[in-house]
């Protein structure tokens, strides 16, 4: 009988307009379940896409349909939506999930579930290597990751690095998550896991340029909203016990 690295494993994907990407990304991806995973699933979320992600998702499940489940948003509600509906709809022991763009090397996986044996952590978060986005985008992850900081007292090296292995169980004990439409959705993620007395703990991982499609959480109305949820989910910590 295979020794698997891991009993169970859930892995999402959420996606957004990414029909160039999403099939090279989960074709990378099955075979490393295979190997490392007794139990696996797929999830792609198809955030509200306006391209062919949806069709490309089909074509992909068609050839598992016993591992790959799609969930479709119509309209698009947010990354932070994306993320929820992957997280609450996991159904194994351990949630992973990364980016459908293709920019991380999801055989990095086994490295995160060698750290959680190690530490025994509830969650291991991924922390860039050497990010491959603009300086700027660094600058104001940094400038975000200052204000949780002060606001929060939560320290680590890259809040929104899309590359993390939870246990189910952070999920069903914390808060329902709120974050939607903004970028706020990892960090309040982290900051309620921290409050919950979860064990952290991060890694490094490869990041690699983005050769399809666009990125789009720099957008200004994603920025504003999450300022917003971030200074509403502190006033609720701080004056409604949240």
């Amino acid at each position: 009988m295979k020794n698997y690295l891991i009993d169970e494993l859930s892995v999402f994907f959420p996606c957004y307009n990414e029909e160039k990407n999403i099939e090279n990304t989960i074709n990378k991806a099955i075979p490393v379940l295979e190997n490392i995973a007794a139990k696996w699933e797929i999830i792609i979320v198809n955030d509200g896409s306006k391209d062919n992600t949806g069709k490309v998702a089909l074509k992909i499940q068609e050839k598992h349909p016993k591992n790959i489940q799609i969930i479709t948003h119509n309209p698009n509600r947010g990354y932070g939506a994306a993320l929820k509906s992957g997280l609450y709809n996991s159904k194994y022991q351990w949630i992973a999930f990364t980016d459908a763009d293709g920019q991380f090397d999801f055989n990095e996986i086994s490295n995160l579930i060698e750290e959680q044996k190690k530490t025994k952590s509830d969650l291991v978060i991924g922390y860039y290597l050497a990010r491959q986005v603009s300086k700027f985008a660094i600058i104001t992850s940094k400038i975000w990751e200052l204000i949780v900081f002060v606001l929060f007292g939560l320290h680590v090296t890259d809040i929104d690095c899309g590359f993390k292995l939870i246990n189910k169980k952070v999920v069903e004990k914390i808060p329902k998550l709120e974050a939607e439409r903004g970028a706020f959705i990892s960090s309040e993620f982290l900051i309620k896991a921290k409050k919950a007395g979860f064990k952290i703990t991060e890694i490094g991982v490869h990041h690699f340029p983005r050769v399809e499609g666009k990125a789009t959480g720099r957008n200004l109305k994603v920025i504003f909203k999450s300022f917003s949820d971030l200074f509403q989910l502190w006033y609720k910590i701080n004056f409604n016990r949240a």
